[in-house]
């Protein structure tokens, strides 16, 4: 922490938190450190060096006394805290972390208080030297999912029930630190809660206003400030709330030592009677109106909105030391550091003005599972946090770099890290009810691009595409403007441009011409490819190329993977291989990315489409029903070797969408997607094709570094999406 010591300001700390959710639904429950593989392998030496001073770590009761007079076993738990206590890393200990409880008991149960505080005494008893303590996490947002809403057990949906779940909740907690307290006097609670914020219309003030003054119910009851003059006291009497459950917590005090506040781009909503400028989903109602609810960062508002508002209200209402306990984004990577980095700096801006910020936590250090589904039902998408865990080994990501390099010198030296994020700029929006002006921002001039060489290509264009869309700023680049044969051509490109990376989307691609054409296909994916690289490392910048699943002969029956033998059957294959192994021994820091046969929705140039319009116009096309491929969806591989570039990876890389299909089958499956007459396929064997390059029957791409694409069937589903979409389009303009 670094100090201030003339003003006495304090910069926050950086803190971790480990994604460990167990919720319940029907009988079911939803564990994600199982998910994560974090059972078998927990990772938690990947934090040894990583720079954060505390960790929310989960010591939870369903998982550690599942039955009411279970033998608990801590070995597993007590291996993971005494490599943090070794390595001089605080403990957040979290006892309850979205959950009901074990099965023997629930929220609405009267006992539940005093069962969660016998569980946190043993914990205390076995871990006396840990301070800090959430013994209920988001106790509010708990309760309004499991008796407002619904959707996690035990599925209530009325007032009652979400008022008696919180009580019960909070009491726990009260009574929960004051076993722990017992044990350990100097215990502190660390609280928290979701920091959000309701803005609306003129006509919906009132329900926005209670929403505004239930979102601090949880830090009100456990400082004992909820009594007859309390906005919502009425609220609990009118939902047969006994005066006796509010007296307790005036009776027995227990304020947060520390105030933490998750914050969400969610997290503050915005509420709009006008219905019809809104879908369905988001329609809700109270007694009187009906509204639409919706993110408030979506809507052109006049209103001041964003964390240090929030943070700056909680600081006025309090004043006591505050964290922000859980700061995420699903989003593209450079979002994820630009998001963590506004979070940072808001916190820093408000410490510097005499508010007490003690830490800032990147949330999910080891991602998080199934967010997108609210942990309803098996599945969902993971989401990398910190680290990535997908090949089974914490794979750094640039928000590892980032919290490194803030740790060691307070500041982030990555080229996207300056930039806006999306939540930030005009695509934010996607209602306008009100509002003086659009709010849009300004990128900076002088941001280094990404160059991407290939401005005729498939890939070249996608890149270029999507950098758009997700804000990285790039130039597109042809051969008439740099000649990659020509070192000084490179070189004054380089001088002109200042990029901080260059993605080689070009090289020649006629895998049949090749076999006539060798000298030429070897001097642009071999030669060329040495002096762009050459170049690249004298200058320090990071080069992203591509290369081919005809880099092996087929021989294997299961797929390839990273470090499998290459063997090419045909020239095209065999130029990619010498430039993989040029490049591996002499390319430095070289993204290297093997992909499968692309098929876009932005393009022709590829064998699906090829099959659709002789479809369409009812011709004859032959495909081959022996020849195994995985093919790659365009946008998922550019969005996805993006992050990868922007997490400083290298090496060879397979990217293709997961599973595994003929080029026959895959031709049938897109004449059933989009409703063609299938009879025209004819599939054959290979050698009827009567190719003059070679071709492996079995070219199927795995991974060892973690499947990252999503599945052939989803990819396939998005590309008919899309097209429908653009059809659509067409026939009404």
């Amino acid at each position: 922490m670094l100090t201030n010591k003339k003003n006495r300001y304090y910069n926050p700390e950086f803190w971790g938190g480990i994604e460990c959710t167990i919720n319940r639904v029907g009988d079911s429950y939803f564990d994600q450190l199982q998910h994560a593989g974090l059972y078998e392998k927990p990772h938690i030496e990947a934090l040894a060096d990583l720079g954060i001073k505390k960790v929310r770590f989960p010591i939870l009761w369903e998982k550690h006394q599942p039955y009411p007079e279970a033998q608990i076993d801590w070995h597993w738990t007590d291996q993971q805290l005494t490599f943090l206590k070794a390595h001089h890393i605080d403990v957040i200990a979290g006892l309850v972390h979205h959950g009901s409880g074990p099965a023997f008991t629930n929220m609405l149960d009267e006992n539940f208080p005093a069962l969660l505080a016998a569980y946190a005494k043993q914990v205390a008893q076995k871990f006396p030297w840990i301070e800090y303590y959430t013994p209920v996490n988001e106790p509010l947002t708990t309760a309004r999912f499991s008796g407002l809403y619904g959707i996690w057990y035990p599925h209530c949906s009325d007032d009652r029930s979400f008022l008696m779940m919180l009580l019960h909740e909070l009491k726990a907690t009260v009574l929960a630190m004051q076993e722990i307290r017992k044990i350990n006097p100097q215990a502190k609670l660390v609280q928290t809660e979701d920091l959000g914020k309701t803005y609306s219309t003129e006509l919906l003030k009132d329900q926005a206003r209670f929403e505004n003054e239930r979102r601090w119910i949880t830090y009100d009851l456990l400082c004992g400030k909820v009594d007859e003059t309390h906005f919502l006291w009425n609220y609990f009497m009118e939902h047969g709330i006994e005066p006796s459950m509010l007296q307790f917590f005036q009776d027995n005090v227990c304020e947060p030592d520390i105030f933490g506040f998750n914050y969400y781009v969610t997290s503050e909503r915005y509420l709009d009677e006008k219905t019809y400028l809104y879908p369905q989903h988001t329609w809700g109602a109270n007694s009187c109106h009906q509204y639409a609810d919706v993110e408030v960062i979506r809507v052109n508002t006049n209103d001041k909105t964003g964390i240090e508002v929030l943070l700056k209200e909680a600081w006025e209402r309090y004043k006591k030391p505050i964290a922000i306990t859980e700061a995420h984004l699903h989003c593209h990577r450079e979002d994820q550091v630009r998001w963590l980095k506004y979070v940072w700096e808001a916190c820093n801006n408000l410490c510097q003005k005499g508010i007490d910020i003690k830490g800032v936590t990147a949330w999910a250090l080891f991602g998080s599972f199934g967010w997108n589904r609210l942990l309803v039902q098996a599945g969902g998408d993971y989401e990398p946090g910190v680290f990535d865990i997908r090949s089974g080994v914490p794979r750094p990501t640039a928000l590892t770099h980032f919290i490194k390099e803030h740790s060691l010198s307070g500041k982030c030296s990555h080229a996207l890290s300056g930039l806006h994020g999306w939540w930030q700029r005009d695509c934010r929006l996607i209602y306008m009810p009100q509002g003086d002006k659009l709010f849009v921002t300004q990128q900076p001039q002088d941001a280094q691009p990404v160059l991407i060489i290939g401005k005729s290509g498939t890939l070249g264009k996608a890149f270029a595409r999507i950098c758009q869309d997700r804000r990285i700023p790039y130039k597109l680049i042809d051969r008439k403007e740099c000649n990659v044969a020509d070192r000084s051509s490179i070189e004054k490109l380089i001088a002109h441009y200042n990029p901080w990376s260059i993605i080689n989307a070009a090289g020649y691609m006629r895998i049949e011409d090749a076999e006539r054409e060798r000298d030429q296909c070897f001097q642009e994916n071999y030669l060329d490819l040495i002096k762009l690289s050459k170049v690249c490392a004298a200058k320090g910048i990071k080069l992203v190329t591509f290369s081919t699943d005809l880099v092996f002969d087929g021989r294997k029956a299961k797929p390839y993977i990273e470090s499998d033998a290459t063997n090419p059957l045909n020239c095209y294959g065999q130029s990619k291989v010498q430039g993989e192994v040029f490049l591996e021994h002499h390319g430095n820091d070289t993204l290297i990315i093997r992909t499968g046969p692309f098929f876009s929705p932005w393009d022709h140039s590829n064998v699906i489409e090829d099959v659709l319009m002789s479809l369409q116009q009812k011709q004859s096309i032959a495909v081959a029903n022996d020849v195994y491929i995985s093919p790659t969806y365009v946008p998922d591989l550019v969005h996805t070797t993006l992050d990868l570039l922007v997490d400083n990876e290298k090496g060879i890389w397979h990217l293709a969408n997961e599973g595994e299909i003929t080029w026959a089958d895959f031709a049938y499956e897109t004449a059933n997607r989009f409703c063609l007459d299938n009879s025209f396929i004819k599939a054959v064997p290979l050698q009827d094709l009567k190719y003059a390059a070679n071709r492996p029957y079995y070219s199927v791409l795995g991974s060892e570094r973690g499947q990252l694409l999503p599945t052939l069937e989803n990819a396939i589903q998005r590309f008919f999406d899309e097209k429908q979409h653009q059809q659509l389009h067409t026939v009404n303009r």
